[in-house]
């Protein structure tokens, strides 16, 4: 099947490892041209050139706090001063701490807004005007199974996210006449660092072993196992492409069947 990505722009959240990472690499085998970012400029820089050895697309990468609004600007414009335009936004950032409804703190509460709603607005906004010079444009939106079912210990996640979704799905019906469509992505249990040091803290918790936990995790698990980090990227360039040109706000879950909701 075509996609109809070849020569398009991205930019892909988070893109130096993991999640992001995975989907940066989809994209890039598709011939998309793709901006990277995270924090850490070191690991960033080896991620692009990997990933851009790998599919033999450009890589742009791009050091920045996705937390602040300057770095985000920042990011945006000059990916578009590089690449000239900008056609994919995938917006991915590191989840909020792990928390309990009545411990969570202040600064907990104030990371989780800026990571988990506030960044998913201001990239949006940010991305809108180059899409409709573009005259049209996807944005994808990584959240987590935490929109549909409550995650132990996962709370921040949950409140700040529904709100994403939210903002996501009003977006989805602003911008839909401008040919931009906004759809979100609700991982479940995918083999990344982050769900590992989540595994780990299950076992702490619960005096039981790393193996243990894992194997527990992976008996809740209709499919049986982990998913891997590109079985979610694979729907993010589905979702980027042109073969998606009729959804808009919608969620999709890749989680191996373990959301048990109707809707």
């Amino acid at each position: 099947m075509e996609l109809g990505l070849r020569g398009k722009v991205a930019i892909v959240g988070g893109g130096s490892r993991g999640l992001g990472r995975a989907c940066a690499v989809g994209l890039a085998n598709e011939g998309t041209r793709v901006a990277i970012c995270s924090r850490n400029p070191e690991a960033l820089q080896q991620a692009a050139r990997e990933i851009s050895q790998e599919t033999g697309s450009e890589v742009l990468p791009i050091a920045g706090d996705l937390s602040s609004y300057d770095d985000i600007k920042s990011l945006v414009a000059q990916t578009v001063d590089h690449f000239g335009g900008l056609d994919i936004l995938v917006n991915n950032s590191g989840g909020p701490p792990a928390a309990s409804a009545q411990d969570a703190t202040e600064e907990q509460w104030e990371q989780a807004i800026q990571l988990s709603l506030l960044f998913f607005a201001r990239m949006s906004r940010e991305a809108l005007p180059h899409m409709r010079r573009s005259g049209g444009g996807r944005i994808i939106n990584i959240f987590a199974s935490s929109v549909k079912q409550p995650i132990e210990n996962l709370m921040l996640s949950a409140a700040t996210r529904l709100g994403a979704l939210g903002f996501a799905k009003t977006l989805a019906d602003e911008v839909a006449k401008d040919g931009i469509l906004v759809n979100n992505v609700a991982p479940g249990y995918l083999e990344t660092e982050r769900m590992m040091e989540l595994v780990e803290g299950r076992a702490r918790s619960t005096g039981i072993t790393h193996e243990q936990a894992l194997t527990d995790l992976n008996n809740m698990i209709p499919i049986g196992r982990i998913g891997r980090p590109e079985e979610l990227a694979n729907l993010v360039v589905f979702l980027a492409s042109d073969a998606a040109s009729y959804i808009t706000g919608s969620t999709i879950q890749v989680d191996g069947g373990v959301i048990r909701s109707m809707l």
